[in-house]
Formats: C-alpha cells, structure tokens, sequence
C-alpha cells in the first residue's frame, strides 16, 4: 500500500479494508471521523505516526509462510500456536468485539442477520477465551513435559487427567463447536458480504471475521492434525 500524507484515514480504508482493523488497534476513528490526515489521526490519538505507517504499508504481507509444520518438534510448534494463532486471537476478539456491538446497535433493525452475528460471536468469544487458558494450563505445558522426558530418557509422571487423551477429546469438541458457530455466522453473513452501500465498520466487521475464520482453520489444523495424533503416540511411547 502506497502511503501519502493527502491520504485521509478514511482514504486508507476505502481503498484497502484490511487497513481498518489496523487504525481500530490504535483507537482511529475511520468511520465517521475517518476525514482527516493519518498525521493529524496520530497526534489526536498520541500514536506514533512512523509505527502505523509501517502497519498500513505491510497490510498486505503474506505473513504466514509455508512451513513443513510436521518435522517440527512438538514443544517448538506448540510456541509457534501460541506466539501465532493464541496471540492473534487475543487481540482480534476486542476488535471484531468493538464492530459487532456497534452494527448491531446502528444496523440491526434493517440488517437483522447482524444481531444474531453479534450474538453467536460474543458466545464463541468466551468460549475461545477459556478454551485458550486450558491448553496453555493443562494440556501443552503436559506435552511439553513428554517431549522433555523423551529427550532426558526418564520416565514420565502421570498426569492428574491421566492420560493425554483426555483434554485433547475435551479441546477437539469445543474446536468443533467454535467451528460449528462460525459456519453459522458465514451463512447468515452471506460469507462475509456486506450488503451495497455498508459502511466501514459494517464492512471492516465482516471482513475481520472472515480472516478469523480463516485463521481459526489453520490454529484448528495445527492441532487437531499433527499436535493432538503426536502428542498421544508419543506418550504411549513413554510409559
């Protein structure tokens, strides 16, 4: 993306929606008071002008690289989960949070399809959020202890849930469940088309919710794929 200083912020999201997501980070209004300069966005908000420029120049990088995911070493892919797919979840669930509040509440009594988006998406939210916690608490520091015990050569302790198995069938169901909701909000978003004329924030929610989705497939893939079938044989391996 090509950055000037005639640009307005709203200049910015027109021509490239991704960009929205970028100046809502940052608490730019693109929406209505989207008409001003990027300079003069920056010093209203005390946000470093050279840091969001270089955002809005990479919004198009392709950052997730082809990678042979399964040579990885299991505690080394599951750093690259977290550091990747936990954190993006974290910070994009405050954002489309933030969007799906505000179309429901502007745009719900024309678009109803919006109030039920806003709905399912708060639920699949806390759902994720909690589902988060219980890999990074219980079920990945467990595999990270079998791979640690496979390279010492000792024997592994028992865990309190004693086998892997078990988080990994309760995490692979509330993966199927979050999959599930956001089949649903594909549909009733028409996969993710705003309807002609749609503002930004309508636009930029669907938009963000459409590369969540994406995201989620490839967090879900990583685990329910190579991770959970690894971490089960390899603790089989070890008692």
């Amino acid at each position: 993306m090509v950055i000037s200083n005639n640009k307005t912020v709203a200049d910015y999201v027109t021509e490239n929606i991704k960009t929205a997501h970028i100046f809502k980070k940052y608490g730019i209004d693109f929406c209505c008071g989207g008409g001003i300069t990027v300079e003069k966005a920056c010093a209203k908000n005390n946000v470093d002008q050279a840091t969001l420029e270089q955002e809005l120049a990479e919004v198009d990088v392709i950052k997730d690289v082809i990678e042979d995911y399964d040579k990885w070493e299991l505690d080394f892919l599951i750093v690259y989960i977290e550091n990747i797919h936990h954190s993006y979840v974290r910070e994009s669930l405050p954002i489309i949070s933030q969007y799906a509040t505000k179309v429901a509440k502007v745009h719900g009594h024309h678009y109803t399809e919006v109030v039920a988006i806003n709905q399912l998406f708060h639920e699949v939210a806390n759902e994720l959020l909690s589902h988060l916690q219980k890999e990074e608490q219980v079920l990945f520091p467990y595999i990270k202890q079998l791979v640690k015990a496979k390279k010492e050569e000792v024997k592994n302790t028992t865990p309190a849930f004693e086998t892997v198995n078990n988080p990994i069938q309760i995490m692979e169901h509330e993966h199927e469940n979050a999959g599930t909701i956001f089949k649903e909000i594909s549909r009733l978003s028409h996969k993710y088309t705003p309807p002609e004329g749609a503002c930004n924030t309508f636009r930029a929610l669907y938009a963000k919710l459409d590369e969540f989705e994406q995201d989620l497939h490839k967090h879900i893939h990583l685990e329910n794929n190579i991770l959970h079938p690894k971490a089960i044989l390899l603790e089989k391996k070890m008692f």
